[in-house]
């Protein structure tokens, strides 16, 4: 690792500097030299010294810097003197540049300074082209201007050649002062000095930037910096809309000016191809009474220092939001603070008497970026205005790249870093002592100690007037010191630990830009977390893009996120963040990673942040509400104490959704805490996580799922040739999906998502509605009709289904029941204080048999075995309610409710038919306390009435809504449906959660929809959630009571399980 410094002024004027390969500070060798401030970068330092000159330091390198000064000598040829530098009157100059335009004769060129020196005499360049030349190095052409070439030919009447001469740069390692403008006029004398911009975000590795402040408030940039004219050539005036009194750059496309006001500029728009930016843009100081006194740049940071002397550090700046988001009070009190390389912050403390001291870096991310909005948590702060954090004790806490990993804190004397393997390293302070104890307690500290502040080395033996007590500091400047993971740092020694921490993790994303034109856009990301004084999370995700070489930003406050839901897009590992705005516009947020392990981090990442903003820890309650997707995930809501409660309804796009680990297609769960699902091969599984906060671990165990993709051959018959694969041009695709709407081949179709993977090659299946012919055919009079397996005279048209399985592993908290595959299955809903032995559970096996599980019960939630209830044909949804009401439907549509269901026969005795809806066909329903709901083919919902303790049939169905897929009738009645669809919204994905408003026992019906995250859902369970709303207390009646009878049970009541 190359040495670099740590450059430090006292209040004489004294420049020392602090090597990473040294112990103590050094001062520098010209004795003379007195400096008003300095400003390093890569390899230099730049001062102001006390004469009001510019100084420059190289550093010393083995590569010398050389520059090469170059002019070329023209002439022209005539018949009497042949070639000579007798040129036309309108030709170039006989001694010029390489474009003929400006005049170079060899007495023309001087030293810019006395830094430099010439290495030689003018000599001719004897190659042309990069080839040796046998002319002289001569290039002959026709005439000026034209290709030159070293082969003269008879039309050559002009020619050329190059001298050359090199100078070199003698005042590496020295201060050296910098020439005047001449013949320009020099900026007035400069107050501050910055370097930055040699890492901007177009290009890294670029030579540096000066800016410098004059003392009338006047910016000025240094034009003509390379890395062989390290002086630059002239300066350049930047207008301003007020007088500025400091400025900051840093290394990459970030600068920041202090006004005399207090308030502070930022420039925008720098980039390579415009270096000084296009506009500035007011930021107000970070306290309301008290003005900015000095500012900081870093790569990605801002710190801030009030007059107060207070610390303040400001959220989400980045080359795409050069202004941020919001300050952070950071406390403390400090005179200068200074951002390094790495984002690494040092600061000169007004506490010690101007002692140098190093923030570490240990509060930043430890993890490298994946190849990949902050605000408060509190909705008062969650306004468009800066928000404005406050911290407790004084600190100062560093916030880096994320790739750059943190430095180990463990040396001789400092303290170590609990690890690197986190992705967030947290930031403790509790003052000196705590550190000095903590230091002598063991070299290893918790998660919550893993940054503290180092003093920055000692001054040599060797005192000079003054400095018995060491010097007083009045300026630091890091921008050059590379301290990094592998560096050990003799000269760091610890002297507090902080209590304030912000975190940063950054990577690259994809996006999912859902205007036109519609694509997938390379974006950056970052996620911001601040720790307030009261311990609350305040966090902001931040997605970086560029659109038409503008930078902008999108930005998301976690506090605001309601749901992160993988999706399927494209074999791309996607997910989907919604928030309640973008719930409402069935807009979410579509990222994807390069890999899985990257999406399921930031799907981790965020899911954690967001369950900590909110106070969720642990597995989900008794009383969830539970859901899946389209594609298998399994999500979970927690509801407040009474989710039906009118007064205190909560939205359902204000609803949050976390994923638990696993895969199902369907899942049905009760207040006692028992859930049970299956996947898309039928393979039953039963929850085995613990419920609460609990101190054990969640068991985890591993988990398949097998399920068939489909595609569609399509013929049409003609009269020459048969049935063939030409259709008509109106026809649907010859290979397509069911609906016939897509193209689907089979070598374009691709598992459901990267996690699946193929088991088996594509077949013909036999197994559709409706049969099949031998070939596994199906026919029709035309597209699209219904489809039989036997052709008649009228069928012109066939199809034939190919099917191919994938499979997808992973572990989660689910123990399977075996051995046989379920099509549906349910759980008795009962209220929350209900204590059962055996808890009902009915199923469909996948061949249509009903089943009973037997010995379900909390302690033992998979049962004991399956009971098989007779039928006269195979059944397609089945579901159990209160007081033992069992529900069915058969494959052919028809209803039946199971009679003399109990405890003590938990079968039943037979099956009562109940008439289905008027020319309808249902497919599936859901049993409550006192209500029956069912959704037909058509996606109608229908509501039973008249259902009665005497008559549990009921009388009629009554239509209630169109538009859905399923449906969920909990134990308080509650109905939550999934919507095929959302109104107004055509374009978005069938699979919405759905909330049925206004159900009581009055209008167990309900009145209207609320409609929440949707777009890809396909099932969801609220047979868990059974808290009744408070009810208001009954006055005591007044006189003896009018009936002498026994109040009677409220309908239901006495059943077992209600």
């Amino acid at each position: 690792m190359p040495i670099t410094l740590l450059w430090a002024v006292d209040v004489y004027g004294r420049v020392y500097g602090l090597s990473t390969a040294g112990q103590c500070w050094e001062r520098a060798d010209d004795m003379l030299l007195e400096l008003k401030r300095v400003t390093a970068g890569k390899d230099r330092c730049w001062g102001i010294g006390c004469d009001h000159h510019v100084y420059l330091n190289m550093m010393p390198s083995e590569t010398p810097i050389r520059y090469r000064e170059e002019t070329y000598e023209n002439q022209r040829w005539n018949p009497v003197d042949s070639f000579t530098d007798t040129l036309l009157p309108t030709d170039r100059w006989p001694w010029s540049d390489v474009t003929g335009m400006n005049p170079q004769p060899l007495h023309s060129f001087e030293l810019p300074s006395r830094s430099w020196d010439w290495e030689g005499d003018w000599y001719v360049d004897q190659n042309c082209g990069g080839e040796p030349s046998q002319t002289g190095g001569w290039e002959y052409a026709v005439d000026f201007p034209a290709n030159f070439s070293p082969d003269k030919k008879w039309n050559s009447c002009v020619r050329r050649r190059r001298w050359i001469r090199y100078r070199r740069y003698t005042a590496q390692g020295t201060w050296a002062k910098i020439p005047l403008d001449n013949p320009r006029k020099p900026p007035l004398p400069l107050c501050d000095i910055s370097c930055g911009g040699w890492e901007m975000s177009d290009q890294s590795g670029r030579y540096p930037y000066l800016w410098g402040v004059s003392q009338q408030g006047e910016v000025w940039f240094r034009e003509g910096i390379h890395p062989r004219v390290p002086e630059g050539s002239r300066w350049e005036e930047v207008e301003v809309p007020k007088e500025v009194a400091q400025l900051s750059a840093g290394p990459g496309d970030l600068l920041w000016a202090l006004l005399w006001d207090g308030n502070l500029l930022v420039r925008t728009g720098l980039t390579l191809d415009s270096p000084t930016g296009t506009s500035w843009v007011e930021v107000e100081s970070p306290g309301k009474e008290i003005e900015a006194l000095h500012v900081a740049v870093g790569v990605s940071v801002v710190w801030v220092v009030t007059k107060d002397y207070k610390v303040w550090f400001r959220r989400g700046v980045n080359s795409h939001n050069p202004c941020g988001s919001g300050w952070i009070s950071i406390g403390g009190e400090m005179m200068v603070v200074d951002v390094g390389l790495n984002d690494q912050v040092k600061k000169i403390s007004c506490e010690f008497g101007g002692q140098l001291t190093e923030a570490s870096q240990g509060s930043v991310l430890s993890c490298t970026d994946s190849d990949s909005e902050l605000g408060p948590t509190d909705s008062q702060n969650s306004t468009k205005d800066s928000p404005v954090v406050e911290a407790a004790a004084p600190s100062v806490v560093p916030l880096g790249e994320a790739d750059m990993p943190t430095p180990p804190l463990k040396t001789e004397d400092t303290l170590s870093t609990a690890g690197h393997d986190v992705p967030w390293m947290n930031v403790d302070l509790e003052g000196a002592e705590a550190a000095r104890c903590a230091q002598a307690a063991g070299p290893l500290l918790g998660e919550g100690s893993a940054a503290a502040t180092y003093a920055l080395g000692t001054l040599e033996t060797s005192h000079g007037v003054g400095e018995e007590d060491g010097p007083v500091w009045t300026w630091i400047s890091g921008g050059g010191c590379d301290v990094d993971a592998s560096s050990q740092i003799s000269w760091l020694s610890p002297t507090g630990i902080w209590t304030t921490s912000v975190w940063v993790r950054k990577g690259a994303l994809r996006w999912w830009r859902d205007w036109k034109p519609q694509r997938w856009v390379d974006v950056a990301v970052a996620l911001e977390q601040s720790t307030k004084s009261d311990g609350r999370k305040d966090s902001i995700f931040f997605v970086y893009y560029t659109q038409y070489d503008e930078k902008k930003y999108l930005h998301v406050f976690i506090n605001e996120v309601t749901a992160l839901v993988p999706v399927l897009r494209d074999c791309h590992y996607a997910f989907a963040v919604y928030t309640a705005q973008r719930t409402k516009q069935r807009w979410p947020l579509v990222l994807a990673a390069q890999t899985e392990k990257d999406m399921n981090d930031w799907l981790c990442l965020l899911s954690d942040c967001c369950c900590k903003c909110r106070g969720l820890t642990g597995p989900p309650s008794r009383q969830a509400l539970w859901s899946t997707t389209s594609k298998g995930d399994i999500m979970v809501h927690e509801p407040s104490f009474s989710l039906e409660a009118p007064a205190n309804t909560l939205a359902c796009d204000l609803m949050f959704w976390r994923q638990v680990p696993g895969h199902l297609r369907c899942v049905e769960s009760n207040s006692l805490g028992l859930v049970w699902g299956f996947g898309w091969d039928g393979t039953a599984w039963v929850y085995s996580g613990r419920y609460g906060q609990q101190p054990t671990p969640v068991q985890m165990h591993q988990q398949t799922d097998v399920r068939s993709v489909h595609v569609y051959e399509n013929q049409r018959w003609n009269p020459m040739t048969g049935y063939t694969d030409k259709g008509l041009p109106t026809d649907r695709p010859m290979w397509s999906d069911e609906s016939g709407l897509k193209e689907c081949t089979k070598g374009n179709t691709h598992p459901p998502s990267p996690e699946w993977s193929w088991v088996s090659e594509w077949a013909v299946d036999y197994n559709v509605p409706g049969g099949t012919d031998k070939e596994g055919w199906q026919y029709a009079a035309d597209f699209p009709v219904t489809f039989h397996g036997h052709k008649t005279m009228k069928d012109f048209v066939r199809r034939r289904r190919w099917t191919r399985k994938c499979k997808v592993t992973l572990r989660g908290p689910w123990q399977q029941v075996p051995p046989i595959r379920l099509s549906d299955i349910s759980l008795m809903p009962c209220l929350a204080q209900s204590s059962m032995e055996q808890v009902p559970v009915w199923a469909l096996s996948d061949k249509g048999d009903v089943l009973c599980r037997l010995g379900v019960s909390p302690k033992n939630p998979a049962g004991s075995s399956w009971l098989h209830v007779g039928t006269d044909q195979p059944f397609k949804s089945i579901s159990i309610g209160g007081a033992n009401q069992v529900w069915a439907i058969a494959k052919d549509g028809a209803v039946f409710y199971r009679g003399s269901v109990s405890p003590l026969n938990p079968a039943g005795e037979c099956w009562y038919h109940i008439p289905s809806p008027p020319r309808q066909t249902l497919r599936q329903l859901s049993v409550g306390r006192t209500s029956v709901f069912s959704v037909d083919e058509n996606s109608n919902l229908w509501y039973r009435q008249g259902l009665t303790p005497s008559y549990p049939q009921g009388s009629a169905w009554e239509l209630i809504s169109n538009n859905v897929t399923k449906v969920s009738v909990g134990p308080l009645d509650q109905v939550w449906t999934i919507a095929d669809g959302v109104p107004g919204f055509p374009a978005e994905i069938s699979g919405a959660v759905c909330h049925r408003l206004g159900v009581g026992p009055m209008q167990p019906k309900g009145q209207s929809w609320d409609y929440g995250v949707g777009g890809g859902w396909e099932h969801i369970s609220v047979r868990g959630n059974s808290v009744e709303a408070p009810r208001a207390p009954h006055p005591a009646p007044v006189g003896p009571p009018r009936s002498p009878l026994p109040p009677r049970p409220q309908v239901n009541g006495n059943a077992v399980g209600v």
